[in-house]
């Protein structure tokens, strides 16, 4: 359980151990002081994935279903691709998602790595699964510059979904994205190590995020300055496919939990699964892979992926968290020569799915296919809890109620 902070952590501690001999009655099996539930006290979820990532497949599989579906914008419907993690998405009282790229005009042209310009049609898909806001700094933000900031941005406000990360005027950086979420004043900050091929010009330096300790505990003190009860934090960070965090990963996750009162860390960028893991009281989730991407390589481990859920309750003394996951997969087709048909019983089109729930029903899919869906949910298990969540910390699978 994470205890956020009414208190700068050196007292809480002391409040902690002084208050031990009183509460002997709440102590967990660790022997931590259980916190106390707040009579009449709110609550409130959060689910959370990593990149958002549309590669040239990904669009040709979009044309492919709007001819099917006779929906979408401009020839191309995203919502059978994103269509497999609705139940769980919609589910979240707030939905975080991270768009790691920025967008063209609905009509093209569009382009892949590693200068990404990608079909807006991909926002109104998002909208419609269950996104609330997402986070926009990365390492491809400035992949076309201000012109794909300020397009990106303009089409996430015409579909409703926030944002955070990025801006297009020096006085839209100095805002902070601040939700109500179940009567709770919630505020979403995002960062990201810049990148080494489009950096971001001194002069617009304020469109971008780059991460900084100093600037995100100031943007935490402003945010509760401007009344924010809950500050979430997404990070953009870390070695590319690797499945254990970096020291410099681990460094600032110490000093996040440590210097600020930061209640939840949402990491992405290595698009592979990394550990979540409480760090100083502070869940923190390294990288939950790739949301949906379709790389030119596949390596298996970068069509996995998690969905984060934070389950928040208030207590006297602040916010207990409760962490939960789910396992995604994106399904790739078999490669076929011209005209060759995909073989019976194989996956037909790219398509993003919870793994679990296609275990609970199966219908005639082949064992091959349902194996698949339990390596991905065991090599999930086994990367989140490589630094020991499922111990103490209490991280467990989310069960769906049916």
């Amino acid at each position: 359980m994470t205890l956020r902070k009414s208190l700068p952590k050196v007292r809480v501690a002391a409040t902690l151990v002084a208050l031990t001999g009183l509460l002997a009655s709440c102590g967990t099996a660790d022997g931590s002081v259980e916190p106390q539930a707040k009579p009449g006290g709110r609550s409130f979820t959060v689910a959370a994935t990593g990149d958002v990532l549309i590669h040239p497949e990904l669009v040709e599989q979009a044309a492919k279903d709007a001819k099917a579906t006779g929906k979408g914008e401009k020839g191309l419907d995203f919502g059978p691709l994103l269509a497999g993690v609705k139940p769980v998405v919609s589910k979240a009282d707030l939905a975080i998602c991270h768009m790691e790229t920025p967008v063209g005009k609905p009509e093209g042209p569009f382009e892949g790595y590693p200068e990404f310009l990608v079909p807006p049609q991909v926002l109104t898909s998002l909208k419609d699964v269950g996104y609330d806001t997402c986070s926009t700094a990365s390492n491809h933000t400035f992949d076309h510059g201000m012109d794909g900031v300020r397009r990106t941005l303009d089409a996430m406000d015409k579909v409703g979904l926030g944002h955070t990360g990025s801006a297009r005027s020096a006085k839209e950086a100095q805002e902070i994205n601040i939700r109500e979420v179940e009567g709770v004043k919630v505020a979403h900050l995002s960062y990201s190590w810049e990148s080494f091929v489009h950096p971001v010009p001194e002069k617009q330096s304020w469109a971008f995020n780059g991460t900084d300790l100093a600037a995100i505990k100031k943007a935490e003190s402003e945010a509760r300055a401007q009344g924010a009860e809950v500050v979430l934090l997404s990070i953009h960070w870390g070695a590319e496919h690797y499945n254990e965090p970096g020291v410099a990963q681990l460094r600032l996750a110490e000093r996040l939990g440590e210097d600020t009162g930061i209640d939840l860390v949402i990491g992405h960028h290595a698009h592979v699964v990394q550990p979540i893991q409480k760090v100083n009281g502070t869940w923190v989730a390294y990288s939950l892979g790739n949301h949906v991407a379709r790389h030119s390589s596949p390596t298996g481990l970068t069509e996995e992926g998690a969905i984060g859920w934070f389950e928040f309750q208030e207590t006297t003394e602040g916010w207990d968290v409760k962490a939960r996951y789910r396992t995604t997969l994106v399904d790739i087709p078999p490669e076929a020569e011209d005209e060759e048909e995909v073989p019976e019983g194989a996956v037909q089109d790219l398509r993003l799915v919870d793994a679990g729930l296609m275990l609970d029903e199966p219908g005639d899919l082949s064992e091959e296919r349902l194996a698949r869906y339990r390596l991905a949910i065991d090599r999930t298990r086994g990367f989140l809890y490589n630094r020991g969540a499922p111990g103490g910390d209490g991280l467990e699978q989310l069960s769906l109620e049916k």
